[in-house]
């Protein structure tokens, strides 16, 4: 993301203590959110910091944020930022309570920004969206803010939105980086690749300097298929800076697009090597689950997952040994081991709630828990307690307002009227579920396939035959079958 600007300090009291507070525009360019510190000292290591965060420099950030909070122990913004930069998701949730808990000592704009982050952590994707619109009604000159809000929208699949808001961003600075790169996403996901590459293209204009732009195009690239020119953006991103983890895991996984796994798990035995944090090292395991998983080596996976989950507990991150758990559960899944996948999931739920996170998070998990049960259920033809499960989870994720979850809710009520060969009910809900999971696309090809509609069959099988999503393990479950499925129509 381009620098942006320091152009002046403004000195104020505030609740009698002297702030400095950074406006980030000149008198004449009002509309900013300001950034309060009581040092200029952190603030310039967190100009610096933040600067590498939004080139995705994230484990290179870290210290600056650190360095910042210790020239100011009351930094709200380098709390936040902090947590954005964490290796693990217990760091992030510790370093945002702190920012939460300074939330009143600082500007309106900051106070925001950090309860729209609480509320996206716990789950509440609309109240978050609720904010970020204040936020760029109070701030109407802070590209940052528009941006946010555009993120929001990207993150709810709402991508036309998404463009809009970048757009007003970029209205407000055209050099500012960040937008151009959310903009490329949601052209690509929008199958707009021609809008896709020239934002990925003024991208790498703005900062060729940096890896981010070239594994973006990288992305892109492989999205559409070209997996050798992808690869070769990816290797100029590694050649600007040889610890970018994402190139490492893109050229990976195109290696396993091209059935050339030796070679994806040796690149990702390069980036394990070469890891500087326990996430770092997390990614490159992770990474090589999935490619074990697309190669049809289950029982690798696994073993790879239990070495994540052994990470987890020696660091006490709950939130990370729930995901182990919970993918662990998802392969055994895959394998037809339903019971030994329940044991899994139950276990996942006992270490969130067994945790210290906050109570948003724990009903998160148990909304969770209620889609892993009946999926099992119906996979084990218990249509009772699938539905049972399914129903409870509708109802209490649309309580919770909790867009990705409906999606999840949505799904599970799909699949059980897929099963029940009630083929309209099964399309209208899985068309309302999440899309941009390869596998619901498949599902929805068989269900046409069923109906007889050979046309939207082959439409959605190839769609999600060719989804080129990155480090997927639920496209690496579904790739192979959707594959073979197009090579009948």
């Amino acid at each position: 993301m381009n620098h942006f600007h320091l152009t002046r300090f403004i000195i104020t009291l505030s609740v009698g203590v002297l702030l400095l507070v950074w406006s980030g525009c000149s008198a004449e360019s009002p509309g900013k959110i300001p950034i309060t510190t009581t040092s200029q000292e952190a603030l310039k290591d967190f100009m610096i910091g933040r600067d590498l965060f939004d080139k995705l420099r994230g484990q290179e950030s870290l210290q600056h944020f650190q360095n910042a909070i210790q020239k100011d122990a009351n930094f709200a913004m380098a709390y936040l930022f902090n947590s954005f930069s964490q290796p693990t998701i217990k760091g992030f949730f510790d370093q945002l309570d702190k920012a939460v808990a300074l939330k009143d000592k600082v500007s309106e704009g900051e106070r925001m920004w950090i309860e729209a982050v609480r509320a996206g952590a716990d789950g509440f994707p609309m109240k978050q969206r609720e904010i970020y619109q204040k936020l760029v009604v109070d701030y109407p000159n802070d590209e940052r803010a528009y941006t946010l809000l555009g993120n929001n929208y990207f993150g709810t699949q709402e991508y036309e939105k998404a463009i809009e808001q970048y757009k007003k961003s970029i209205a407000i600075n055209p050099d500012f980086s960040q937008p151009y790169n959310q903009m490329g996403y949601a052209y690509r996901f929008l199958e707009q690749f021609d809008e896709a590459e020239s934002a990925f293209k003024r991208y790498v204009e703005l900062i060729p300097d940096d890896p981010n732009p070239y594994d973006s195009y990288a992305e892109l690239l492989m999205k559409i298929g070209k997996y050798d020119e992808s690869i070769e953006q990816y290797q100029k991103a590694l050649k600007v800076n040889p610890n970018f983890v994402a190139s490492h895991i893109g050229i990976a996984t195109n290696y396993n697009f091209k059935g050339e796994y030796g070679k994806a798990r040796d690149q990702l035995k390069k980036l394990f090597e070469i890891a500087r944090d326990d996430g770092e090292k997390r990614a490159a395991r992770f990474a090589m689950t999935v490619s074990y998983v697309d190669e049809g080596n289950m029982d690798k996976a696994l073993e790879e997952l239990q070495w994540q989950f052994e990470l987890g507990k020696k660091n006490n991150d709950a939130p990370n040994m729930t995901g182990d758990l919970t993918s662990m559960g998802n392969i055994l899944c895959e394998m037809g081991k339903y019971d030994d996948a329940l044991v899994k999931f139950e276990k996942a739920l006992a270490v969130t709630n067994q945790s210290n996170l906050g109570e948003d998070v724990k009903e998160i998990t148990r909304r969770v828990y209620l889609y892993n049960n009946a999926r099992v259920a119906l996979m084990k033809k218990d249509l009772q307690k699938a539905k049972t499960d399914a129903a409870a989870l509708m109802e209490q994720a649309k309580a919770a307002d909790n867009t990705f979850q409906i999606w999840l809710a949505h799904e599970i009520s799909g699949r059980i009227a897929m099963y029940e060969k009630d083929y309209e009910k099964a399309i209208a809900d899985l068309q309302l579920a999440n899309l941009q999971n390869p596998y619901n696309l498949y599902r929805l090809a068989k269900i046409y396939k069923e109906k007889g509609d050979t046309k939207m069959a082959k439409d959605f099988c190839k769609r999600a035959a060719n989804h080129n999503t990155l480090n997927s393990l639920q496209y690496a479950f579904m790739r192979h079958k959707a594959k073979e499925m197009l090579k009948t129509m």
